[in-house]
């Protein structure tokens, strides 16, 4: 089922997102938290890809695994810095054999390991590039996706520039676009308002990062620049060495968060689970009477 398709139909989507894993105990780990998901009937799952293509064949074998054993709606992470056009679009071409229909279309990180990277010569350079790559040679096939950025892609000077890039990857195709993790509902609520205003007119799902390891995330959040509100860190600091108490702070957190979100019309969440089960199933038990009925069907 392609996801832009489920948007266009006006349905509320609730959406998970895994890593491919190192090892068969970390595959095991994964395939039982997608079972104890798969109880919330999401509308899609998402799988993501490491910096440099690091992880090509444990997402295509996860993504092939899920769509094929577990029935869901998969969308494979897919990014291009470092993949030259021919291996793109042999990576499409093999997505499109097993059936998937789905897309993450990302620029994607430089490689951790290689300070002077530079992308193999007529690379794409851009997720916009990417996006249009996947029109030009496989047409509506797939529904696409592209990341945006609530408080700016750090590379981003300010929020102008940032508008007119997320509109360029917009323009070149993309369904719908899932957001960065933020913690401050508002810096979601602005970033809507701005692109409305520039026409642009998409889906944009909230990304929404349970916190259950502060120290985790605190690290995530200084390298994409997602703010952490002064009263949350007043509240995780004292426990960071806690789990459980910060696995309860950060969910009551994430379950206001929501609520909030939802009280306000978004179109879906995109939950960041790392692939962990237990907050994302308890965030969704408090909201579970205010998401909107989902028929996929209908």
């Amino acid at each position: 089922m392609k996801i832009g398709e489920i948007f266009k139909k006006g349905i509320f989507s609730v959406s998970f997102e895994f890593f491919p894993p190192k090892g068969e105990e970390g595959e095991r780990q994964l395939f039982q938290t997608i079972k104890e998901l798969e109880e919330l009937k999401p509308t899609f799952v998402s799988v993501t890809y490491g910096a440099g293509g690091s992880t090509r064949d444990r997402t295509r074998n996860v993504v092939k695994r899920i769509h094929e054993e577990v029935g869901l709606t998969v969308m494979a992470h897919l990014t291009c810095i470092a993949h030259t056009r021919e291996e793109l679009i042999e990576i499409l071409e093999d997505y499109r054999g097993i059936g998937i229909e789905n897309i993450l279309a990302l620029r994607g990180d430089v490689p951790h390991d290689t300070p002077d990277f530079r992308p193999p010569e007529g690379a794409c350079s851009y997720a916009k590039e990417l996006v249009e790559l996947i029109r030009e040679r496989f047409g509506d096939y797939f529904s696409v996706g592209v990341a945006s950025y609530p408080e700016g892609h750090p590379e981003s000077p300010n929020m102008e520039w940032e508008i007119r890039f997320f509109k360029e990857k917009v323009e070149a195709g993309a369904d719908f676009s899932i957001t960065q993790m933020f913690f401050e509902n508002r810096y979601y609520y602005e970033f809507v308002e701005l692109c409305l205003k520039a026409g642009i007119e998409i889906p944009i799902i909230p990304g929404i990062m349970p916190i259950t390891n502060f120290k985790q995330i605190k690290k995530f959040a200084s390298m994409c620049g997602a703010t952490i509100p002064q009263s949350l860190i007043e509240k995780m600091e004292p426990v960071e060495d806690k789990p459980e108490e910060v696995a309860k702070i950060g969910v009551e957190f994430a379950v206001k968060q929501c609520e909030d979100l939802l009280r306000n019309g978004v179109p879906g969440l995109h939950f960041y689970t790392l692939n962990r089960s237990k907050a994302t199933l308890n965030i969704y038990s408090a909201i579970k009477d205010l998401v909107p009925v989902r028929d996929l069907y209908a």
